[in-house]
């Protein structure tokens, strides 16, 4: 089966280049030209976004917060004619998984694309795969984390941080480590990143959030007393 990519963006002509660029690659393809098509033309049979970040309207930070509030996990990519630090770290707590800039190289995006759909197909894991640390739990099968019983909203990048972290558990990683292991070699992120979504992390998790330690000048692990 083919797997679908929704491209949003306000300019036609880079969503006929994108969906042209794709559909050569094997991809199915649709098309919209702002957010608010996008939210209806979004169905489960999606398996990535490619959303440009200034529309009118809903733009693409408005979409993919609105999308992670709703617990849809889908992976996004930010595209942007904006390459500053702080629009980069407002793309990720946005829930963005990779980011990449206007004028943009068509074989970099595609490479971008495999190695997130790449990565995002090998973290299925066995039905059974369960993770408990007293009452939190992180289920690998159906990538479902709860505390107490309460199901958390976690963006893709936050649920594979702390799945990264419960199994190297107590193994101290290094921020190295662990944008080695979450982003791809195409991706261009700072150490400063792993900071922004571990902290987003433990607020959701709430009293829970306390298992993920930082050790000052080389990274994080996780407590293990009441792993299971």
């Amino acid at each position: 089966m083919e797997e679908r990519i929704l491209v949003v963006d306000d300019e036609i002509d880079i969503c006929n280049i994108l969906q042209f660029n794709l559909e050569k690659e094997g991809y199915a393809v649709d098309i919209a030209l702002s957010g608010e098509e996008a939210l209806a033309k979004l169905s489960d049979q999606h398996r990535l976004i490619i959303l440009d970040v200034m529309m009118s309207g809903i733009s693409g930070f408005q979409m993919a917060e609105m999308l992670r509030k709703e617990g849809n996990n889908l992976p996004i990519i930010f595209l942007t004619a904006k390459n500053r630090e702080s629009d980069l770290l407002t793309g990720f707590s946005r829930g963005g998984d990779d980011y990449i800039s206007k004028p943009f190289s068509v074989k970099e995006l595609l490479a971008r694309v495999k190695a997130l759909l790449r990565r995002t197909a090998q973290t299925a894991m066995p039905a059974s795969s369960k993770l408990m640390f007293g009452g939190l739990s992180v289920d690998l099968s159906t990538r479902i984390v709860k505390a107490d019983d309460r199901e958390l909203s976690l963006t893709r990048k936050e649920f594979d941080i702390l799945v990264l972290l419960a199994q190297a558990s107590p193994n101290l990683l290094t921020r190295i480590e662990i944008l080695q292991s979450v982003w791809s070699d195409n991706e261009f992120v700072l150490e400063r990143t792993v900071d922004v979504h571990i902290t987003r992390l433990r607020k959701k998790l709430g009293d829970y959030g306390n298992l993920i330690v930082n050790r000052s000048g080389f990274g994080y692990y996780m407590i293990n007393e009441t792993k299971q």
